[in-house]
């Protein structure tokens, strides 16, 4: 095989590699204001979440849960219309988490459940 091959397979190998990670950790993004809720499912997590508000606060709660025997965990990522984020992990298969956050001065958030 000549070299010149032999690069362009290597560089293919490598974009096909980079694309399938990239699909195997995207999740799916919800940005809400109060009061709303949601029950995302991706390929190896489910969660689902309520907003809430109270004065000039938001309270995100939920839970989220591993569905996949892959080594991976579920996450969601939460940040807050003032900046501040969280996040919380479920490792294992079948293994469900809570979570509860307050954030203050915005009534508003954007989660994100993700495999990582």
């Amino acid at each position: 095989m000549s070299a010149v091959r032999k690069t362009v397979m290597s560089a293919l190998s490598t974009i096909v590699l980079a694309g399938g990670l990239a699909v195997g950790a995207a999740g799916t993004a919800s940005a809400a204001t109060c009061p709303s809720s949601a029950s995302p499912k991706i390929s190896g997590a489910e969660a689902s979440w309520t907003l809430r508000c109270s004065g000039n606060s938001v309270r995100v709660s939920g839970w989220l849960e591993d569905t996949r025997m892959d080594g991976k965990c579920a996450v969601v990522r939460v940040v807050g219309g003032n900046g501040a984020s969280r996040s919380k992990k479920a490792c294992g298969s079948g293994v469900r988490e809570q979570f509860d956050y307050t954030f203050t001065g915005t009534n508003k958030a954007e989660l994100r459940l993700a495999v990582a």
